[in-house]
């Protein structure tokens, strides 16, 4: 690339946006896609994508070795920006703060995607109020070897869950296996309320579809497709509309029209194909900021399931423990003092940053053990993208349930061995021991 390729300058709205390195490969396999495509891909569905992130922080995502690339979570703004682009600063449940990006129209969209962001992730508060959210976040989360179909179904009952609330659901393909339902709400509870609220929900989809849902945080317990109501939880974001995301084929988080969840398909959507559809049929999420709806009956359903015995559920590993919470550990590793020690249920094989990585020490534990891995179901293998504090990294668990205990193999170093969240726990756990 030559030195008049580094640097393109966009007029946008009258303010100016210099793109560097225009020409870089953001996905270099499947879909070709350089840096200055991913912009334009912004900038025409703009209207659209600044729906899901105008006025509320936004924590970046930065891909800046491309799609292919490991990513890295940035909550403080960047200290050079341009004077126009506002910030606000957010607090932490760990007691930390941090100014954050605060993107108003399409000139701050394209800044910020200059900086490698692919995708988008608001928090579900507005700059005005940061303690009450004005949206509920419904994820649907499949496991291993759950179809599409059971996602959409799982999705109709959290519409018609969500109409006898009193509240309404729009949906949008999560840009990977799962399906988003965002539902705006007044902006009158706290963060503790609104997850209330979705652990209600899910727990009563999880009634209405025993075999297609669930509401089991710890994945050992899980079935068909998981109801994240911790995505409520403070601090948590997830990808809004109109991100893309890092998959060979440049696909995106599509707003859907609820008569096209039943036959849609997540591929259909990519950075190609996005644009004549928003040009087509606009964006389904017209109307989404006027449709805020009351949380009454869902907090009202939250009491029942509390007087029927149905207590708090567990919270994200990062969060302090709460006062109404269980214990925070799996069932397979809760011990008790009638019971002899057993073998782990669920064992660790593979930590690292670098997913290629994890994947081989899966396969060369599979070696190992291929009486085992005959046994297993096609969900028992826990591929996990793990966040943490600035970037992710891969975890592969193995669960053991239907493996008998005599042939069960025991925890042994996972190979490999890299996880970047262990020496911050030591420090951790060394301060609360002074």
């Amino acid at each position: 690339m030559g030195k008049k390729d580094a640097i393109e300058l966009l007029s946008i709205n009258g303010r100016e946006v210099r793109v560097t390195n225009p020409g870089k490969l953001y996905f270099a396999q499947q879909t070709k896609l350089s840096k200055i495509e991913l912009v334009r891909y912004y900038l025409s569905v703009a209207t659209g994508a600044l729906v899901g992130i105008r006025d509320r922080p936004l924590v970046l995502k930065r891909y800046v070795k491309g799609a292919d690339g490991e990513a890295f979570y940035q909550k403080r703004a960047p200290a050079q920006r341009p004077s126009w682009l506002r910030t606000i600063t957010l607090a932490f449940p760990s007691g930390r703060s941090a100014e954050e990006i605060v993107v108003d129209d399409a000139a701050g969209l394209a800044w910020i995607v200059n900086l490698g962001c692919l995708e988008l992730h608001p928090h579900p508060v507005r700059a005005g109020d940061l303690d009450h959210p004005d949206e509920l976040r419904v994820d649907l989360d499949p496991g291993p070897g759950v179809s599409w179909a059971d996602v959409r179904a799982v999705a109709l009952e959290v519409k018609f869950l969500l109409e006898e609330m009193g509240l309404r659901g729009w949906p949008k393909t999560s840009g990977s296996r799962g399906l988003h339902i965002n539902v705006r709400i007044y902006p009158r509870w706290t963060f503790d309320e609104v997850r209330r609220a979705a652990l209600a929900l899910a727990r009563a989809v999880e009634r209405r579809a025993p075999s297609l849902a669930t509401s089991k945080w710890w994945k050992e317990e899980r079935h068909g497709v998981f109801l994240d109501y911790n995505q409520n939880a403070k601090d948590r974001t997830t990808c809004s509309a109109y991100s893309v995301r890092p998959l060979p084929d440049a696909r995106v988080s599509a707003p859907l029209h609820w008569h096209e969840v039943a036959d849609c398909e997540p591929s259909d959507f990519t950075v190609r194909t996005m644009p004549k559809r928003f040009l087509a049929i606009g964006d389904p999420q017209e109307g989404i900021d006027g449709a805020a709806g009351s949380l009454k009956k869902l907090l009202e359903l939250a009491a029942r399931d509390e007087a029927a015995g149905l207590g708090d559920a567990p919270w994200p590993p990062h969060f302090r423990k709460m006062e109404s919470e269980p214990r925070r550990v799996a069932p397979s590793r809760a011990k008790s003092v009638a019971t002899a020690p057993r073998t782990k249920m669920l064992i660790v094989v593979a930590n690292s940053p670098n997913k290629e990585a994890a994947l081989s020490g899966l396969e060369r534990w599979k070696r190992k053990h291929g009486a085992v891995v005959d046994l297993l179901a096609a969900d028992d293998v826990l591929i996990d993208s793990m966040r943490g504090r600035s970037s992710t990294w891969t975890r592969i668990r193995i669960n053991l349930r239907h493996v008998p205990k005599d042939l069960r193999p025991l925890q042994e170093t996972p190979d490999p061995d890299d996880d970047p969240t262990r020496e911050g726990r030591k420090i951790r756990a060394s301060k609360k021991g002074i």
